[in-house]
């Protein structure tokens, strides 16, 4: 079977988690600082901080903007259920606006339309590594007084107008588990351009604790959100060769691309423009409409080849359909693109051979 995913890990990344086990600094340690440090260089932030999750990143920034009981967050339907579950977790309610069909991020114009007195925030997501329109997204925030944050957890290595994902002074969110560019094994990171908003952070994810005093001195309430220093071994080892996990995943990507120009029934990824440049954290086609994707899935499998729906609808999943509501023909643009999207297998070492094999089962399986 070609799975879906697959970390990409080698020596080094041994070699520095037996340094951290040797050194007997499991937390708190000296390895989370270095780890942070070469994080926000790498993304061009002055503050980064890690946390177990890319959830818990963005609960915190949530939670740091004020968000609270009452308040209504807009968000993108096109994601994982963390960027609704986030602000949920605060008592504010979700309001989704759809997504732009081509790049699969938030449609300024429909945020604009969704905000209400009772709107305080905004979390947009960079879609399987592809930037947000941020400076549409940040001027509609500025219109109507919102915080703006990022989901920018699939989206390591990605530029919005020539400068990295991160680096454009607003506080953003990137998470680690396996499948991502870098891994940790689970964990995340919040980089943020304001040094106050830096130290809340680091309070908040170590249960509100003051680092200007004893140990146990605690001045907020907070929360156990606290990274290891053995996943900081992991993801100074990737850091490191971050520039090659790029190039490989590009190199993929576009082989991907040449394997299945000439299939039919079948809708590739959008391509970078001058604004935008791709992380590619999956790859994920659209079937032609009308096409059963439960048994494309169910050929591929046959063949040895490992898909995935990526992604159903946020507001469609079950517990927000109980709670708020909602039902099909809120996002109609989100909606058709979760019909129809099937991940394929992609990951930093994945095979020419293995690829070739992908497409060739894909088209049987289409024909």
């Amino acid at each position: 079977m070609i799975p879906l995913s697959r970390p990409y890990l080698g020596e080094r990344e041994e070699e520095l988690v037996l340094a951290v086990l040797r050194s007997g600094r499991l937390s708190l340690g000296p390895a989370i600082d270095r780890f942070e440090e070469l994080f926000a260089e790498r993304v061009g932030a002055p503050y980064a901080a890690a946390l177990s999750s890319g959830t818990a990143g963005l609960h915190l920034l949530c939670h740091g903007a004020g968000v609270g009981e009452g308040d209504e967050v807009i968000t993108s339907p096109v994601s994982f259920v963390a960027t609704a579950n986030c602000f949920l977790y605060e008592g504010a309610a979700p309001v989704f606006a759809d997504v732009d069909p081509r790049t699969l991020t938030l449609d300024p114009a429909a945020v604009e339309a969704a905000v209400t007195d009772r709107t305080r925030a905004v979390v947009a997501v960079d879609m399987f590594g592809y930037p947000c329109e941020l400076e549409e997204l940040r001027a509609v925030c500025g219109r109507h007084g919102l915080a703006l944050i990022l989901d920018s957890c699939e989206a390591l290595g990605a530029e919005y107008k020539g400068a990295p994902v991160g680096s454009h002074g607003l506080p953003a969110a990137f998470g680690f588990y396996p499948n991502k560019q870098i891994t940790t094994g689970e964990g995340g990171i919040v980089t943020t351009h304001s040094e106050d908003e830096y130290e809340l952070m680091r309070s908040l994810r170590n249960q509100g604790r003051s680092y200007e005093s004893r140990w146990f001195h605690h001045v907020r309430l907070g929360f156990n959100y606290r990274f290891t220093d053995l996943q900081a071994a992991l993801g100074i080892a990737q850091l490191e060769r971050l520039d090659e996990i790029l190039d490989l995943r590009a190199l993929a990507a576009a082989r991907y691309g040449e394997l299945l120009a000439e299939v039919d029934w079948l809708e590739l990824p959008l391509a970078d423009d001058a604004d935008h440049r791709r992380s590619w954290f999956v790859y994920v086609v659209r079937l032609a409409d009308g096409l059963d994707r439960d048994q494309v899935s169910a050929r591929l499998a046959d063949a040895g080849v490992e898909a995935g729906h990526y992604v159903p609808c946020v507001h469609l999943q079950p517990y927000l359909r109980e709670r708020f509501g909602f039902r099909e023909g809120l996002c109609p643009a989100a909606e058709d693109f979760a019909r129809r999207a099937l991940a394929l297998p992609f990951f930093t070492g994945i095979e020419a051979a293995d690829q070739e094999r992908v497409a060739e089962a894909l088209a049987t399986a289409l024909r």
